[in-house]
């Protein structure tokens, strides 16, 4: 298989994408180059992700299947008596161009962080070089600077409040009192020591941050301010391996996130429903397509709704009816990285902060997230699970399949549009048969509660048509609101990033492996 695969790298930032590159031309492997690019992320993404954060890796060597790994957060609170505690957490509303999203955050809105020590274990478990040579890119971005392109300044900026919670974050965000702004160096300097100190000597600074002197101070610093996160919660923190869900439909099989988490269930719900109602002739923006695409979108909600956090397939009947009734229609901060390498290892990463709580990990450059802030998570409500409790998610890591080899390796970012997005481009790519770049840069539409938002680009017929069956919103631009699809197609050569959120892809022609 790996004859035929040329390296690859989809990520939402040139300087991820190019971290990447540089570990695989190091020699380092697909496993080794996406948890450097995440390192690097955590770096020049902060408004979507950072080590204080969670997230997922669906990795794939070329003589095994499709394994997952867990390394979300978990509902904090051990050794407390939570009934006594009101945790310190308020909202903020971050207002996009056409909508408005309710977040949480604050010290009350921190679960307990897994990707620092996701990635560490990782790449010990599935890479090939050291440690410190892979940190090298995210240690010079965080220690010389890297300027501040349109999408990051536009994602901060959409967060100001909770970039500027912390007295550190005033010190790397504010430039002569006022907001970084595009064109703007930013440094965290304290992550850049953090890093150093973690490629030195990995055991003892993961160590120290889970069961040691750091993980100390974080719940000594939550008891004073009103979080829940404790020194026991972060020592018995583990990642969790898991076997994907694996999905068919059409010539296609899927692997994704698999349940407790309800992206990719809900995703393989939507292909299950799509493929078996879109008519042969549809094509991309029209009213077959769109009306299927969004008569889907309601029967899954409708099911999403009446589930909860039960996840259950439906039954024959189920799906019956609702094809019916899409027939009867013709009368956060997230952040994701792709990879592939030339040895056919296939690499599918997404990571969050969510919004981020404001809160920073006192001498690490670090802000933790605000997971238990983000009502889509907690659809029992806030803090109803018990603590060490895996908090479910919408990130969806996943690879495609055909009949003959690997379609796909794609993921997204974007809260509650993440399943949408996602289902969109493999319904562009697979079922319209749209070239890679068009399947993930044509405007999209999601379905929030009863309203239809829709990106702009669809003829206006089209969207006449669909105001007759839903209350339509529409947009003055391609938004970041509709997700961040960074995929690649191994075989075909081909790698894009999302636009929407500054995507960067590189195929590699070749690897001249550096000095080791």
């Amino acid at each position: 298989m790996s004859e035929y695969i040329r390296p690859a790298i989809a990520s939402g930032h040139p300087l991820v994408s190019e971290a990447a590159a540089f570990i695989l031309r190091l020699g380092g492997n697909a496993f080794d180059a996406v948890i450097g690019a995440g390192f690097a992320s955590a770096v020049v993404e902060p408004a979507l992700t950072s080590l204080g954060g969670g997230g997922f890796l669906l990795a794939k060597t070329p003589n095994s299947q499709p394994l997952l790994y867990d390394f979300f957060v978990d509902t904090p609170g051990k050794g407390l008596e939570l009934a006594k505690i009101e945790p310190l957490f308020f909202p903020v509303t971050v207002k996009f161009p056409g909508s408005k999203q309710v977040f949480n955050i604050g010290p009350g809105s921190v679960a307990v962080p897994g990707n620092l020590k996701g990635f560490v274990e990782l790449q010990k478990k599935l890479g090939r070089l050291p440690l410190s040579r892979i940190l090298e890119p995210a240690i010079k971005y965080a220690e010389q600077g890297t300027v501040l392109n349109h999408h990051q300044a536009y994602f901060l900026a959409l967060l100001e409040p909770i970039m500027l919670f912390d007295p550190y974050g005033r010190r790397i965000y504010l430039k002569n009192g006022r907001f970084v702004s595009k064109g703007q160096v930013i440094r965290n300097p304290d992550l850049a020591r953090f890093l150093k100190k973690l490629g030195a000597n990995p055991h003892q600074t993961l160590d120290s941050f889970y069961k040691g002197e750091i993980a100390r101070q974080i719940s000594a610093d939550m008891k004073k301010k009103g979080g829940l996160l404790t020194d026991k919660d972060l020592a018995d923190y583990k990642i969790i391996e898991r076997q994907p869900l694996k999905v068919g439909f059409s010539k296609y099989t899927l692997f994704t996130n698999p349940p407790p988490s309800f992206g990719g269930f809900y995703i393989a719900l939507a292909l299950e429903l799509i493929s078996g109602s879109l008519p042969e002739q549809a094509t991309f923006g029209s009213c077959e397509h769109l009306l299927t695409l969004a008569s889907a979108m309601k029967e899954v909600e409708k099911y999403r709704q009446k589930l909860g956090c039960s996840l259950k397939w439906p039954d024959e009947t189920w799906f019956k009816e609702a094809e019916k009734q899409i027939r009867a229609t013709f009368s956060r901060g997230t952040t994701h990285i792709s990879v592939c390498d030339q040895e056919g290892n296939l690499a599918s990463m997404t990571t969050s902060n969510g919004e981020g709580s404001g809160y920073y990990v006192q001498g690490t450059g670090i802000m933790l997230n605000n997971m238990m802030g983000e009502d889509d998570l907690h659809p029992e409500g806030f803090h109803s699970s018990p603590p060490g409790t895996r908090v479910a998610s919408m990130m969806s890591p996943s690879i495609l399949f055909d009949t003959r080899h690997v379609r796909l390796i794609l993921g997204s970012g974007g809260s509650k549009r993440i399943r949408s997005a996602i289902t969109q481009v493999i319904i562009n790519s697979c079922l319209l048969r749209l070239e890679l770049r068009e399947a993930i840069c044509n405007p999209r539409i999601h379905l929030e509660e009863d309203t239809l938002q829709m990106e702009p680009g669809f003829h206006e017929e089209v969207v006449k048509k669909l105001s007759t069956r839903f209350q339509v919103n529409q947009w003055s631009r391609i938004d970041v609101y509709f997700g961040g699809v960074h995929a690649v197609d191994p075989f075909g050569h081909q790698a894009q990033g999302d636009p929407r959120r500054g995507g960067a892809a590189m195929v590699l022609d070749r690897l001249d492996k550096m000095e080791q």
